[in-house]
């Protein structure tokens, strides 16, 4: 007969985490992706971005204090503090029956005006970047970010181009 399943004391697989990484890195590179293309007051995440956009400003409602500094940067510490995951945690159960996967594992960019990278990223809940990424969105905290992806698109388009014409360069070389 099979035990039963125990969260807390059962071991952490390496590839289970791996997994769990990639998947995490898969969504953030979607997001930036997303945040090139479409202008963040338009984007849509779910199809609960009111009810969770309500939900975050009444739980949190320093995060709708202009210049909804909160929100701009975000504060590790004071998530992770004993207050910031009990409010936390209230919130993420709110939607164990309403959203699929929104506790899994997502990366969030501490600086909303900066891109995805090592120094401005940290782990959260799905929910919990839903709440916050949609909050950053409807209140204009992205648009900066929205920018820069636009600019770093370009560049990437730019040298995709000249690659290609290099190549073409090299090939008709090769028929003379």
């Amino acid at each position: 007969m099979a035990q039963k399943f125990d969260p807390n004391t059962a071991q952490n697989l390496l590839e289970i985490e791996k997994q769990f990484a990639v998947k995490a890195v898969e969504q953030a590179q979607t997001y930036w992706n997303l945040l090139e293309k479409i202008q963040p007051r338009e984007l849509k995440l779910t199809k609960l971005d009111d009810e969770i956009y309500e939900h975050t400003m009444r739980v949190f409602p320093e995060f709708s204090e202009a210049p909804h500094e909160k929100l701009v940067k975000l504060d590790e510490d004071w998530m992770k503090s004993v207050e910031g995951k009990k409010r936390w945690r209230g919130f993420i159960e709110e939607y164990k029956e309403k959203m699929k996967e929104y506790n899994f594992g997502s990366l969030i960019r501490m600086d909303a005006n900066g891109e995805y990278g090592e120094a401005n990223t940290i782990f959260v809940t799905r929910i919990q970047f839903y709440a916050i990424e949609i909050a950053r969105n409807r209140l204009g905290l992205n648009d900066k970010a929205h920018e820069l992806a636009k600019a770093e698109g370009e560049k990437e388009k730019l040298k995709a181009q000249k690659e290609k014409e290099k190549a073409e360069k090299e090939k008709n070389k090769k028929r003379k």
